[in-house]
């Protein structure tokens, strides 16, 4: 068999690799990816990261983006989220966002993966998944990004924060808010305390 051959049977269709994972198949890694991006076996996404592309009755399909920013990472410890997210808690924010935030502990900066952007953020923690309250928790945190009228954003934030398990809120916040964030929270939940009082 010959090494090309060799480096091809070992890629899994829809897997992003980096340049390091395919030289351990390859004596000529470099030659090799050259051939197979141009054979169309492989997409080349951005330095150093290619795509074995997953067929379907349309064509290629893009590359997830889990296996992307894993990839991108060497980690997979990260939490995909975007500011469209905003719009289905019923806030008032209903501006289409063209990219992804990826919360994360190594990297940070806006990147072009595979044609679409990616704008990573280190935190020192972060949810597994997205919950409600930490999307609200989040909305406050990034509301000096965001296009819609402050004010009447937070109003909104106020009302459905009422809805919410105020124990679930208020640990969100002290996990994942600024401290404007936090301040803006206790001071909601306080409020609802007192009212319940």
């Amino acid at each position: 068999m010959n090494a090309l051959q060799n480096l091809k049977d070992h890629l899994q269709r829809g897997k992003v690799y980096r340049r390091d994972d395919l030289s351990k198949w390859s004596t000529a890694v470099d030659r090799h990816l050259k051939a197979l991006v141009k054979s169309g076996d492989l997409n080349k996404l951005s330095g150093g990261l290619y795509y074995h592309p997953k067929q379907t009755a349309f064509g290629s399909a893009p590359a997830a983006d889990e296996e992307l920013v894993a990839a991108f990472l060497k980690d997979d410890r990260f939490l995909l989220t975007s500011p469209n997210d905003y719009n289905a808690l019923g806030v008032g924010s209903t501006q289409l966002y063209n990219e992804t935030v990826v919360y994360n502990h190594k990297r940070h900066g806006r990147f072009s993966l595979g044609g679409r952007i990616f704008d990573f953020r280190m935190k020192p923690s972060f949810p597994k998944s997205v919950s409600k309250e930490f999307l609200l928790v989040d909305l406050v945190n990034n509301l000096d990004r965001l296009a819609e009228e402050k004010t009447a954003v937070l109003d909104r934030v106020k009302k459905l924060a009422a809805n919410l398990d105020n124990n679930r809120l208020l640990e969100a916040s002290r996990h994942y808010g600024l401290v404007r964030t936090k301040k803006f929270f206790a001071a909601l939940t306080e409020g609802a305390s007192s009212h319940a009082a």
